[in-house]
Parts: C-alpha cells; sequence; structure tokens
C-alpha cells in the first residue's frame, strides 16, 4: 500500500527536478544566445574591416588578394563557431532528457539473473 507521505515524497522530488531543469535550460540559453551574439559580432566587425581595406586597394591583383583572404577567415570561422554552437545544443539536449532518464529508471523492471 502506497502512503500519503511517499506520495508527497515523490512529489516533491519531481518538482526540485523540474526547478533544478528549467534553471539549467536557461543557463543553456543564455550561453547559445551569447554564442550567436558574438559571432554576429565578429562577422560584422570583419565585414567593415574587410570593406575599409578593399577600399584603399588600386590593383585588381590586391582586391583578388584580399577577397580570398577575407573568404577563407569567414569560413574558418563559420565552421568553428558553427561548431561550437552545435555543442552547445548537444549539451542542452542532454540537459532536456537527464529528468527523463532518472524518471524512466524508477519505473523500469529490474531483472534480474
Amino acid at each position: 500500500m502506497v502512503k500519503v507521505e511517499e506520495i508527497q515524497q515523490y512529489g516533491k522530488e519531481q518538482f526540485d527536478t523540474a526547478v533544478a531543469s528549467a534553471s539549467s535550460l536557461q543557463k543553456s540559453y543564455q550561453a547559445i544566445a551569447a554564442a550567436v551574439g558574438d559571432y554576429t559580432k565578429k562577422s560584422f566587425e570583419d565585414g567593415n574591416a574587410f570593406v575599409e581595406k578593399l577600399s584603399g586597394v588600386k590593383s585588381m591583383d590586391k582586391v583578388i588578394e584580399l577577397q580570398t583572404e577575407y573568404a577563407k577567415s569567414a569560413y574558418e570561422t563559420f565552421v568553428a563557431e558553427s561548431q561550437k554552437i552545435a555543442g552547445l545544443y548537444t549539451d542542452l539536449a542532454k540537459q532536456t532528457f537527464k529528468p527523463l532518464e532518472g524518471m524512466a529508471a524508477k519505473f523500469a523492471p529490474v531483472t534480474t539473473r
């Protein structure tokens, strides 16, 4: 027979888990937003610097050289930042399902051999 105290304790555990999960998710979303904001700011600044350099160039060879350097740098930055942000999303997904693991463990049948 299930006692009222056991039900209350179970409810309290679930509530505490939900609060901890919500706090963790909020921190993850903030980290993702900060990473995207930082990348956007850096990309904008790099673009402005490229245009400033480009405006002072007089030869076509130098224009092509600058364009190539900028494209390479922009691509490398994009790949690096994308991997960083993807890692943050992976952590977010893990944190999202972590409380469900604990609940599933309580309800999973225990097998003995």
